[in-house]
């Protein structure tokens, strides 16, 4: 029979070759390669989106109350890409609340981009938004900042009012769509009620 020293003796060298073996291990674990095609790979998963969601819907809340409603036929995250955001290659439909939950702008379009760190939108293709009065403002692109609170844009912009049709180039406004400016005015259109009205 072995005596104890031996025993302790072989339990000291099995625990010390176990606890080589498993610092081995995580050292060539740990260690990134600086192969060519594995840091391809890594820069292909940045561009590959982590999570695709079909008829995707959600609500975003602020202290308990609905802020904004967002709606899309489909989202692709890319939250491992440099700058983290999300894809709606086919469009949606945002919609923002007031502190009562009463609708105060919408904006639709055929395709946007939303920046995470920045809290920005990019919307583009028919964008068309409408605030609460009724106002619709088209464009081919538009900026929102959330953090910011602010809409903008450069480009062409078509705004309808009750009562006429102004056209020009840049545009900003409060992300409610009120007290909105035009940077440069390219026309304006009286809309004739009679015209308008069926006889």
């Amino acid at each position: 029979m072995e005596s104890d020293y031996n025993k302790k003796h072989i339990n000291k060298i099995n625990k010390t070759a176990r606890a080589l073996l498993l610092a081995v291990l995580f050292f060539n674990l740990a260690c990134t390669s600086n192969k060519p095609e594995e840091i391809k790979a890594i820069e292909a998963d940045q561009n590959t989106p982590s999570l695709e969601l079909v008829d995707f819907e959600t609500f975003i809340s602020d202290s308990g109350m609905v802020k904004y409603h967002v709606t899309t036929p489909l989202l692709l995250n890319y939250d491992k890409a440099e700058e983290p955001y999300k894809e709606y290659p086919q469009g949606g439909h945002i919609m923002t609340y007031d502190s009562v939950g009463s609708i105060q702008a919408q904006i639709k379009c055929k395709y946007a981009i939303f920046y995470d760190k920045q809290q920005l939108w990019d919307l583009r293709n028919n964008v068309e938004a409408v605030n609460e009065d009724g106002v619709v403002f088209n464009t081919e692109q538009l900026f929102w900042n959330q953090s910011e609170k602010k809409i903008y844009t450069e480009k062409f912009i078509k705004i309808t009012t009750t009562d006429e049709i102004i056209t020009g180039y840049g545009f900003t406004a409060k992300e409610n769509l009120t007290e909105y400016r035009l940077n440069k005015m390219s026309g304006t259109i009286a809309l004739d009620e009679k015209q308008q009205t069926p006889e």
